[in-house]
């Protein structure tokens, strides 16, 4: 098992920055694909970023390339996503979750653990 938990959501203006956190505990961090995923109000689940193991590979949907920045501290076992020049689009819930393999990173019925979620919310 492995124990997810977000932190770091709030609300920014327009424009603005956030740093999210993902901590993890249980069974080997360093051992998961990461990644993260949102959820806007009456809209389904989206792939935001992945990582790969080691941190040396990462993946976006190309709404937040160029903004958005995911990376692991692995000795920390906690990932991250920074989040620059924030639009009211990127409202929502946003979760961590973990999969044992690589491939097929959009799906999230591929990932096995999640967290609870934190919410970002950006004001016009």
């Amino acid at each position: 098992q492995v124990q997810l938990v977000e932190s770091g959501g709030g609300l920014v203006q327009a424009g603005g920055s956030l740093r999210l956190s993902c901590a993890a505990s249980g069974r080997t961090f360093s051992g998961y694909t990461m990644a993260w995923f949102r959820q806007a109000p009456g809209k389904d689940r989206e792939f935001v970023a992945a990582i790969s193991l080691t941190g040396d590979m990462q993946y976006y949907t190309d709404s937040v390339k160029g903004r958005f920045a995911v990376s692991r501290d692995n000795a920390k076992n906690t990932m991250y996503l920074q989040m620059n020049s924030l639009k009211p689009e990127d409202t929502a819930v946003y979760y961590c979750a973990a999969k044992g393999t690589w491939g097929s990173l959009a799906r999230s019925q591929q990932y096995n653990y999640w967290g609870q979620g934190t919410q970002v919310t950006v004001s016009v």
